[in-house]
């Protein structure tokens, strides 16, 4: 791809869009970044894109600037059907997205892992072993480090490890990972997609640009990622906590073993016991990431150490304190129905749960049996309170909280010894905070500010 010289605008200017500007301009382009936020809402990042030589356009879009440009870099934040990115394809504009630029300028392979939820933790943990093999690895994408600020340190021989979204891979064209992971699909983001097909579509763009020399990892006990199988022109090999797979990884008396195809023998990895995550979720992230090490051709003892020595992501099931015997978790990751499943199916009950955020329209109603189970009360905070409660009334008792700060309050309150106190929202964060770690730092932060107090209280 081209810069020199050419016209390129970039729409949205959080982390993303900063650094596609600055990347645009150090290549030669003449760079303009767009953004709805004032001026004032975009103090901190105006100095450095226009010392960088990058004109900005903030309160809102200009159908004119729009119209001027060689190329449009969006954001994944900025929906794709916004009207002035829907007029600029009507006038032949390439839109692509952060992910598709920096696809142009890395070098050696791609490693890409997607899904509803786990995406962050596989991401981490394949980092890490491939990291114990002595693979030149950086780890980045929607974990947290831009993609296009990875390319300066790619080389020929090494890897990136990429966290992709679906609204990173709406807009790709010719972004091709040598391993594409798809770990689940299941409801999210719908306010988004608008409908659960268009969502579907958006997760299976990864391995749209794959080959026969690629390879794609799937789910087997997830119908959407089964279905996706038949659409692939790549190597696919499966992962399975429940029974043996054709080709890839499972559980099989109570160890993680691999095969690369049907006639080949098993060759233990490591016993299931010995994953230090909790929950069957995280038995899933491990297998997943065992497959991609294996077609890697990473040993196995770079494998089963990468996997004793890991620690829970922060915000994903995050052990934060004990307060007189009372253990309090952080799964502020847990934006979506599916992720809070899993999150109280870590635990075999006694749990106090806080929810509630922004709706992503979702269904709470599928909490229920779960809730009956193993919730002792659910607190609810944010601009989805009122519809979660009406749709989980009668599962268990429900304390209207308004606040996160109030809802520990609350459930720390309440909770008996040997019980547990879980931030697991199955909402975005937008509606009170400025994103799910901001969420779970202030879960932290307000647990740890009273630790003392709780402990003298109890005394």
């Amino acid at each position: 791809m081209e810069l020199k010289g050419k016209k390129i605008l970039v729409v949205g200017a959080g982390k993303s869009g900063l650094a596609s500007a600055i990347f645009l301009r150090q290549h030669g382009a003449h760079v303009t970044v767009s953004d709805t936020r004032n001026i004032e809402a975009l103090a901190s990042e105006i100095p450095a894109l226009l010392d960088a030589g990058v004109m900005v356009e903030a309160g809102g879009h200009g159908l004119p600037t729009f119209r001027r440009q060689d190329i449009i870099v969006v954001s994944p934040g900025v929906p794709t059907d916004t009207p002035e990115l829907v007029q600029a394809r009507c006038f032949g504009t390439p839109v692509i997205g952060e992910l598709e630029l920096a696809a142009n300028f890395l070098q050696g392979s791609i490693l890409a892992i997607t899904g509803s939820n786990g995406k962050t933790t596989t991401t981490a943990l394949c980092g890490e072993i491939f990291r114990a093999a002595s693979l030149p690895t950086q780890v980045g994408g929607n974990i947290g480090v831009p993609v296009i600020s990875l390319v300066a340190t790619s080389s020929p021989q090494g890897w990136t490890v990429l966290e992709v979204s679906s609204f990173q891979l709406e807009t790709i064209v010719s972004f091709r990972p040598k391993i594409a992971v798809i770990l689940n699909i299941t409801p999210d983001h719908l306010d988004r997609h608008g409908s659960m097909e268009n969502y579907i579509a958006a997760k299976e763009r990864i391995f749209l640009n794959q080959t026969s020399e690629d390879f794609l990892i799937l789910n087997a006990e997830n119908p959407d990622t089964q279905h996706a199988a038949a659409r692939a022109r790549s190597q696919v090999f499966w992962f399975s906590a429940r029974r043996p797979v054709r080709q890839g990884a499972f559980v099989y008396q109570d160890a993680i073993v691999w095969r690369s195809d049907e006639q080949a023998a098993l060759e233990p990895v490591l016993p299931v016991a010995g994953i230090p995550l909790k929950g069957e979720h995280n038995v899933e992230n491990v297998l997943a990431a065992v497959c991609a090490a294996k077609l890697a051709s990473i040993p196995v003892e770079a494998i089963r150490k990468s996997v004793a020595n890991f620690r829970a992501v922060e915000h994903r099931l995050e052990f934060v304190a004990r307060v007189r015997d009372v253990d309090f978790y952080n799964d502020s990751k847990a934006t979506n129905v599916d992720a809070t499943l899993k999150a109280i199916a870590a635990f075999s009950g006694g749990i106090h749960l806080i929810l509630g955020g922004k709706d992503k329209d979702s269904d709470y109603t599928l909490l229920t049996p779960l809730l009956k189970q193993r919730v002792r009360a659910v607190y609810t905070i944010g601009a989805a309170a009122e519809k979660i409660e009406s749709q989980i009334a009668g599962a268990t008792k429900i304390i209207p909280c308004q606040t996160l700060e109030r809802a520990v309050d609350q459930a720390a309150q309440n909770a008996q010894s040997g019980e547990v106190v879980m931030l697991a929202p199955a909402c975005s964060s937008f509606d009170q905070f400025q994103n799910y770690e901001h969420r779970g730092h202030c879960f932290k932060q307000f647990v740890l500010s009273r630790q003392g107090a709780w402990q003298n209280a109890s005394a």
